[in-house]
C-alpha cells in the first residue's frame, strides 16, 4: 500500500504541474501537501489504524485533482480520477468506494457521516488553525481574484473570511477542537479588528467628505455617553438575572433535600420537634424562589398606538415591545425620519435609557426583597430549630 500512495503522490504532481491552471495559487499541489501532512497528527490523536489511514491518505492526495479540469463539481471529478487511478493499479473496488465517499465528504456543504469523514474535513480546512493562515488566505485571495476577473478589496475579502470563520466552518475531530479551535478563533479576532479599523477609516472619510453631514451626525462625546450608559445598563441588568438565578437555585436545593431527607423522617412521633423548622425553611424557600422569578420575569409593553403616534415622537421606537407590532416598511420610514432629525434622535435614546432604568429598579427591588427574606427565613429556621428542640428536651427531662 505504500508503493501505491506513492505512486498516488507523484501522479498528482505531474497532473498539477501539467494540467492546472496558473490561477489556482491556493488549490495547487502545496495544499494537497499541506493537507496530507495534517492528517499524520490527526491519525495519532483520533487513534486510526493502518488500513484507514491509507484510505484517507489516497483521499487526501486526490480530493482535489478535479481542479484540472473544472472548477464547478470538482469533487466530482476528483473521485471519477481517483477511481480511475486505482482501477489501472488493481485496487479493490471497496477500497475504492471509501475513497471515492472521502473525497465527497471535502464539500463544504457536506456534513461527515463518520469519523474518518470527519478527519478528512479537518484536514481540509486545517490552515484556519494554523499559523501560516494570512499567507494561505492571501493565496486563495489572488485565486478568487483571478477566477472572478475582479479585484477584492481588503474589506470585502475580510468580511467573506470573518463569515467563514465564524458562521461557515466548525472543526469536527475532538484534536482539531482542542489544538486548532483556539488558533482559529485568534484569527477571526484579528479579522474583526481589521474590519473595525476599515469601518472606522470609512467613517472618518465619509465624515471628511461632507460638512453638512457632519453638523448634523450627533457629536462623538454624546454618543459615547448613550453608549456606555446603555451597556451599563444592560450589564447592570445581567448582574440582577444572574444573583436571581444563585437564588433559585439555592433555594430549589433547599426544598429538594428538605422533602428527599427531612419530610419522610416527620412521620415519626420522636421527629415532631422538627415539623416547624422544616416547615418554616420550606415556607420562606418557596416564598423567596417566588421573588426571584418575579425580578428575572420580562415585561413587554401591549400600548395601543397608531401611526400618527409614532410620527408625533409618543411611541419608542427603539423598544422591541413597541416596534414588533408595525409593518417592516413603516418601522424602516419611522427610523429613517428619526435619524434625520437630531434632538428627536436623542430624545429616542434617553426615553429608552429612561425606561431601561426602571426596569432596573424594579429588578433590584425585588432582588433585595429576596435576599431579605432568604437571610429572614434562615435565622427563622434556626430559632425554630433552637426552640423545637429546647422544647423537646425539657419534655424528655419531664418525662424521665
Amino acid at each position: 500500500m505504500e508503493d501505491l500512495i506513492l505512486k498516488a503522490e507523484q501522479f498528482v504532481f505531474n497532473l498539477f504541474k501539467d494540467k492546472l491552471s496558473c490561477d489556482y495559487t491556493y488549490h495547487n499541489f502545496l495544499h494537497t501537501q499541506f493537507v496530507v501532512n495534517k492528517l499524520d497528527a490527526l491519525f495519532e490523536a483520533e487513534e486510526i489504524n493502518a488500513v484507514e489511514r491509507n484510505l484517507l491518505t489516497l483521499a487526501a492526495w486526490f480530493h482535489d485533482v478535479g481542479y484540472a479540469c473544472c472548477d464547478v463539481g470538482h469533487e466530482e471529478k476528483s473521485a471519477q480520477m481517483a477511481e480511475e487511478f486505482l482501477n489501472e493499479n488493481q485496487v479493490h473496488s471497496e477500497i475504492i468506494d471509501k475513497v471515492k465517499q472521502l473525497i465527497m465528504a471535502t464539500q463544504l456543504s457536506h456534513e461527515p457521516q463518520n469519523q474518518l469523514e470527519k478527519i478528512i474535513k479537518d484536514a481540509d480546512t486545517a490552515h484556519l488553525g494554523d499559523a501560516s493562515f494570512e499567507e494561505i488566505s492571501a493565496q486563495l485571495k489572488r485565486e478568487c481574484e483571478l477566477k472572478e476577473k475582479k479585484a477584492i478589496s481588503d474589506a470585502a475579502w475580510n468580511e467573506r473570511n470573518y463569515e467563514f470563520l465564524t458562521k461557515g466552518h466548525r472543526f469536527f475531530t475532538q484534536y482539531a477542537q482542542r489544538n486548532w479551535q483556539d488558533v482559529k478563533f485568534k484569527h477571526a479576532v484579528n479579522i474583526q479588528e481589521k474590519i473595525r479599523n476599515q469601518e472606522a477609516l470609512a467613517e472618518k472619510a465619509q465624515l471628511k467628505k461632507s460638512k453638512i453631514e457632519k453638523i448634523n451626525q450627533p457629536d462623538r462625546g454624546i454618543d459615547t455617553l448613550f453608549r456606555v450608559t446603555l451597556n451599563n445598563h444592560t450589564r447592570l441588568s445581567d448582574i440582577a438575572d444572574s444573583k436571581a438565578n444563585i437564588l433559585l437555585s439555592v433555594n430549589a436545593i433547599i426544598i429538594s433535600i428538605a422533602l428527599s431527607t427531612l419530610v419522610p423522617k416527620l412521620a415519626s412521633p420522636k421527629n415532631e420537634f422538627l415539623i416547624i423548622p422544616t416547615l418554616t425553611m420550606l415556607l420562606m424557600s418557596v416564598v423567596c424562589i417566588i421573588f426571584a422569578i418575579l425580578a428575572t420575569k420580562p415585561n413587554v409593553s401591549n400600548t395601543h398606538f397608531t401611526m400618527e403616534d409614532i410620527k408625533s415622537r409618543k411611541v419608542n421606537l427603539l423598544f422591541f415591545g413597541n416596534f414588533h407590532k408595525i409593518e417592516i416598511d413603516e418601522f424602516e420610514g419611522a427610523i429613517n425620519d428619526l435619524m434625520r432629525d437630531r434632538k428627536d434622535l436623542y430624545n429616542a435614546l434617553t426615553r429608552d435609557l429612561y425606561y431601561l432604568g426602571l426596569v432596573l429598579q424594579r429588578k433590584y427591588k425585588l432582588l433585595r426583597i429576596t435576599y431579605y427574606l432568604f437571610m429572614a427565613g434562615i435565622i427563622l429556621t434556626v430559632l425554630a430549630f433552637v426552640f423545637s428542640f429546647t422544647q423537646y428536651s425539657d419534655f424528655n427531662f419531664l418525662l424521665d
